[in-house]
């Protein structure tokens, strides 16, 4: 019988308040949030305001072409005429931006490609002939 509670409880009084303290601070939590939204003119709210930041799930957003990476990644350079020609093409964003790592000249750029589009869409538009003035 010495062993039945030698520190006075047992694992289900443990249990009980730990699950009772979750539901406490859950619901500390809710009033805070509600607090800071209700009332954002208090300027020691201001540090409330991250608590309430991260309780807020982000608006969903389409799920782009690089997002599910159907395509690549190439390194490419465009010419005096503005026409662009791909040097070298990478699986990941990671390995393209490694290798052009030490680049130096300001013609030559990453970019991702979905699969699909052709490498025309890199060129540089051409400038319109400015009205001479007269």
């Amino acid at each position: 019988m010495a062993n039945e509670r030698p520190f006075g409880f047992d694992p289900d009084d443990l249990d009980r308040v730990i699950r009772e303290a979750s539901e406490e601070l859950r619901g500390f939590k809710d009033k805070i949030v509600h607090f800071v939204e209700a009332d954002a003119q208090i300027p020691w709210t201001g540090l409330f305001a991250d608590i309430a930041a991260r309780t807020k799930r982000p608006e969903p957003r389409p799920e782009t072409t690089g997002d599910t990476g159907d395509g690549v990644w190439a390194i490419y350079s465009v010419d005096d005429g503005g026409v662009a020609r791909v040097e070298e093409v990478y699986a990941t964003e990671l390995d393209a931006l490694r290798a052009h790592k030490h680049n130096t000249d300001p013609r030559r750029s990453v970019r991702f490609l979905p699969y699909g589009v052709t490498v025309s869409v890199l060129d540089q538009p051409k400038e319109p002939p400015t009205p001479a003035a007269e």
